[in-house]
């Protein structure tokens, strides 16, 4: 179950950043001020979500630990490490949006 919230989370910030630089780059927003609050909006879900992936991933691994399947636990590793590293990515572009909105 962790697993398949982790790939949501992966696939659906992934899509929803990639139509957002895709309207950006296409001049969508029109320098409105609303695209700004959407960007801020987007990146506190991204940030909220990703952690929420990140600390299931995290305990998903230790867990297997404790089970004995240690066939994937370095890929598990792995893909914690990743995810905290999104995860603080989201969160400093979280900060800058919020504060390009709070300027606006």
């Amino acid at each position: 179950m962790s697993q398949g919230w982790v790939m949501f989370v992966s696939v659906f910030c992934f899509v929803i950043s990639t139509l957002l630089l895709l309207l950006y780059m296409c001049g969508a927003h029109g320098g409105k001020s609303a695209w700004v609050a959407v960007d801020a909006f987007y990146q506190v879900i991204a940030t909220v979500f990703y952690l929420s992936a990140a600390v299931l991933q995290a305990y998903t691994t230790y867990m297997l630990k404790f089970e004995g399947t240690f066939k994937n636990y370095q890929i598990d590793i792995a893909a914690v490490v990743f995810a905290f590293a999104v995860t603080l990515t989201y969160f400093i572009h979280m900060v800058f949006s919020l504060v390009r909105w709070k300027s606006s």
